[in-house]
Order: C-alpha cells, then structure tokens, then sequence
C-alpha cells in the first residue's frame, strides 16, 4: 500500500483541513506519517526592507524555530501514529516533491481552497503545482467552511469514476487495497453522452434513431462497470455497486459525490510533456477545482 504519509502544513486553516482525513489513514493503515513545513527565504527577503536585511538570519532562525513548534503540536493529535517533524527551506514545491521523490510510494495529504486563488496552497498555487509535478499518490481535501481541521473524519465509500481507458481503471488494484483494509464499499461510476455532433446531421431526418444510440451506449457503459466490478470482488471487495448517468463527466462525478456522504472520489491521472495533464482531459482537474470530496490523485504505473 503505502510506506508512509507526507503531509504539508503552513500554519493555515486552509492546510489543516486534510488533517483528519490524515489521522484516519494513518490509524487504519498504520503508516507512519512526516509533517513537513518549508521556510522561502527568497519570499521572505522580497517581504524585508533594506534597513531590516541584516536581521533576515535571525528571521529564518525564528521561522524554523516556530515552524518546529506548530509542527510538534500537531504532532500529537495522531495518536498511536509514528509522526516525524521536518522543516525544510526553499520553494515549497519543489521541497514537497522532492521529499516524494526520494519515496515514490509516500502518499502526500495536503489541503487545498479549490476555485479562489488568494492562499498559498490554494490550486493555482503550491497545491496545483505539486498536483502537476509529483508522481506520487496524491490526497487533496479542500477546505470548506464546515470542513474541521479537529478529529478524525469518517469514511464509508470510494468513488471511482472510469472513462473506458486502461489508464483510468489503472487505479482498480489501489483501490481495492484500500477498500479491503478500511473496510469500504466501492462505487464505479461511468458517465456518458452522445456528441453534439450527431444531433444536428442532415436536415432533420437522420438514419441515426438518437434514442436508441443512448439505450446502446448507456448498456455498454453498465457492461464494462459490471466486467470492472466482477474483477473487484475477485480481489476481495465486500460491497461493490455500478452506476451510470447520461452527462457530462466532471458534473456527474461531483454531482455523485454530493450525494454520497462520507466518501472520497479516486481517479488516476496522467502527466506528459513535462506539465502534468490528465488522462481525462480536463475532467479530474475539474472535480479537483469544484468537488467538496476528498480526492486521490494517483499516477498509473
């Protein structure tokens, strides 16, 4: 599964929000856990005057002091859990990635706003790039206003939207893993649509019976859930259900979501050209800008 969890904490509330998600995995999966805070000293310099710049030593000194602090307080809400403290400096990403680099099966938590872009580990920000640049597995939670940062959160399901490609369903044998240890139904969705294209072909008389295309391609998509759940409960998955919705992929899945309390959506994606896109297109970063689930980002092997 997992050698252990990484998780990026800045002092904000926005960064805190994945922390009960973080104590339930950490419990469960009983995997050790690395907090980690990164000082920029080049942000840090920008934000100092000329007549202040000799003291920018004893600033940093402060800064990883009080970021020790924060960490080892935080430390002790994971009960049970082995927890390392590390406070690096640098670039945040690039610190965050790196530390994922030198353990490619280190799942990284991390907590994110979604659409605004005014934090700094808001997506369009430190979070949007880890999202495109690591290739380890990745947890995103955004931070609601009911979402806490106290406790441990709860979980029942785990949403997996498949498109039809290998790579989508690439994440299958992870999310069984997970499934069997936390003891989660799985559910496997597949949207589909008919292209715009095919209702607007000849003058209004068509060969094609648009009715019968939907019934056609909507049975084909409960026939490859059914294959993919069949191959579930082999490997072990107690409860597994399909669902299917005409739509649009992004709106169906965190329309779905919202309907399944206590859930997290796992998608896998597919990063190339050296800038991190996805095998859905722009599906997953869709449900990763808007979805209030949790979502686990994993890249296929």
């Amino acid at each position: 599964m997992y050698t252990g969890m990484l998780i990026p904490l800045d002092g904000s509330k926005t960064a805190e929000k994945v922390l009960p998600y973080a104590r339930y995995l950490a419990g469960r999966l009983k995997i050790p856990v690395e907090l980690v805070a990164v000082i920029d000293i080049a942000e840090l310099a920008s934000q100092v005057s000329a007549e202040r710049a000799r003291f920018l030593d004893t600033m940093i000194e402060d800064g990883v002091r009080q970021s020790k602090e924060y960490l080892t307080r935080i430390a002790g809400t994971f009960p049970g859990s082995r927890v390392k403290c590390t406070v690096e400096k640098g670039r945040a990403e690039d610190a965050i990635i790196g530390r994922g680099e030198a353990d490619t099966g280190m799942l990284i938590a991390m907590g994110t706003h979604g659409r605004s872009g005014m934090n700094r580990w808001l997506l369009g920000s430190v979070a949007e790039k880890v999202l495109r640049g690591t290739a380890n597995p990745l947890l995103l939670v955004k931070a609601t206003d009911q979402a806490k940062s106290e406790g441990e959160a709860t979980l029942k399901s785990i949403v997996v939207p498949l498109d039809g490609s290998e790579v989508a369903a690439s994440v299958l044998p992870m999310v069984a893993g997970l499934a069997n240890k936390l003891a989660l139904e799985v559910e496997l969705f597949r949207a589909f649509n008919i292209p715009y294209s095919v209702y607007g072909t000849g003058d209004g008389y068509s060969a094609i019976n648009i009715d019968e295309l939907i019934v056609e391609v909507g049975n084909e998509a409960r026939e490859y859930l059914e294959k993919k759940s069949a191959e579930q409960k082999k490997l072990g998955v107690a409860k597994v259900t399909c669902t299917t919705k005409e739509g649009f992929g992004a709106d169906e899945i965190i329309s779905l979501g919202r309907k399944t309390p206590d859930n997290f959506i796992a998608m896998c994606s597919h990063g190339r050209s050296g800038v991190k896109r996805w095998v859905l297109g722009s599906v997953t970063e869709t449900v990763v800008r808007h979805t209030e689930d949790p979502v686990l980002i994993v890249r296929p092997g």
